[in-house]
């Protein structure tokens, strides 16, 4: 296998898990919100953030790859 194949499955695979755990993230801030956590909420949402930058990062990874 090309590193350039292995390369694809791998920021394919890390990209669909960090949007898994995106969701569970922002379920996590909502809990926390409604037990009046504010603070720790506002926490989570920032970190929610940086979650969909290394995203971003790692979408733009994977379009820089040459095509098979």
């Amino acid at each position: 296998m090309k590193t350039a194949e292995k390369a694809r499955i791998r920021l394919e695979h890390w990209i669909t898990h960090n949007d898994h755990h995106e969701s569970e993230y922002q379920e996590f801030a909502r809990e926390l919100e409604n037990a009046g956590f504010t603070t720790a909420a506002a926490e989570v949402k920032r970190m929610i953030e940086f979650n969909a930058g290394s995203n971003d990062c790692l979408r733009k990874a994977l379009e820089a790859l040459p095509a098979d």
